[in-house]
């Protein structure tokens, strides 16, 4: 546990050998796992797991309090992580970030480009007003019986996918009250595995835990109603400052939550960074066609 101050303890591991590697888990709010190993080489790499500040490990816990989220935001985490390479002694590492965590990796590596040797990203999002109208209005259309139960927890929004910002701001609403936090934690979460032909009830999910689905949507909904504190499109503004970092990009071509278009547009415009599409759905980083394709670019990379 690394005290960084503001009430906050994070929790962090290491193993391995070799080239400094840290995971940037999703969510926000997911936490790490010990999956998150298998996508590297351990003889080749000491790889640190890092819970990001209110989930997993770390305290105080988004699911046990609402002073989790105070002070908690993406400069913070941003400062976590510098604190822990600096803890470490790290002059600079190789980042994985899926999801969520590829946001986090982004800005992380354009404010501080220097302490990152390489990059590589799977399940691409960048958190910009296009990503959350997608994930939580727009495939509303595909998946229309899931969307209607999402939307009418919240009934003073309504079922527009221009209503995002809105609908998205009224569940972290709820997640704040004592008395309509669960219901309301329950139904996001109950949206986020739909969309996956999943439910929060199956044996052995993550989301069969109720501590796990209020932490969760506390966290998701805090971030995602501030749009991260980036203005919108930042991320792929700011690639010049990592244009000579090299990046591999993996995400899946009908990836329900993230389309591809984000990962293209900054494949685009980075020199250094490569995408490659799979088939199919997968956007965990623990989805085996997606672990096979990170652990051979993390076992490629040559820094």
């Amino acid at each position: 546990m690394l005290d960084v101050g503001d009430g906050h303890h994070l929790w962090f591991e290491q193993a391995g050998q070799g080239m400094d590697a840290l995971v940037l888990h999703g969510g926000p709010g997911s936490g790490c796992r010990p999956g998150h190993y298998d996508l590297f080489d351990l003889a080749r790499y000491r790889v640190t797991l890092l819970d990001q500040r209110g989930c997993g490990r770390s305290r105080p816990l988004a699911a046990e309090t609402l002073d989790a989220l105070e002070a908690n935001t993406t400069a913070h985490l941003i400062a976590d992580i510098e604190a822990v390479r600096a803890h470490l002694g790290v002059e600079a590492w190789v980042l994985f970030g899926g999801s969520w965590g590829t946001t986090l990796a982004l800005a992380y590596a354009q404010a501080h480009p220097a302490r990152v040797k390489a990059m590589v990203l799977a399940g691409v999002a960048t958190t910009s007003a296009r990503d959350l109208r997608w994930l939580y209005g727009d495939i509303g259309n595909i998946f229309p019986e899931a969307y209607s139960a999402f939307c009418a927890a919240v009934p003073e929004v309504g079922t527009d996918p221009s209503e995002t910002p809105a609908r998205i701001a009224a569940y972290a609403a709820r997640l704040r009250d004592a008395d309509m936090a669960q219901a309301a934690a329950d139904a996001w979460c109950q949206w986020e595995t739909a969309i996956f032909g999943g439910d929060i009830r199956a044996p052995g999910s993550r989301y069969a835990d109720p501590a796990f689905r209020l932490g969760f949507a506390r966290m998701v909904t805090h971030y995602f109603s501030h749009r991260a504190w980036m203005t919108d499109g930042q991320l792929l503004q700011g690639v010049a400052r990592i244009a000579h970092v090299p990046c591999t990009m993996i995400h899946s071509r009908f990836d329900p939550s993230c389309p591809l278009r984000a990962a293209w547009d900054l494949d685009q415009a980075w020199p250094a960074a490569q995408l490659h599409v799979l088939d199919g759905t997968s956007h965990s980083a623990l989805d085996r066609d997606m672990t096979t394709a990170i652990r051979t670019a993390t076992d490629a990379l040559q820094v």
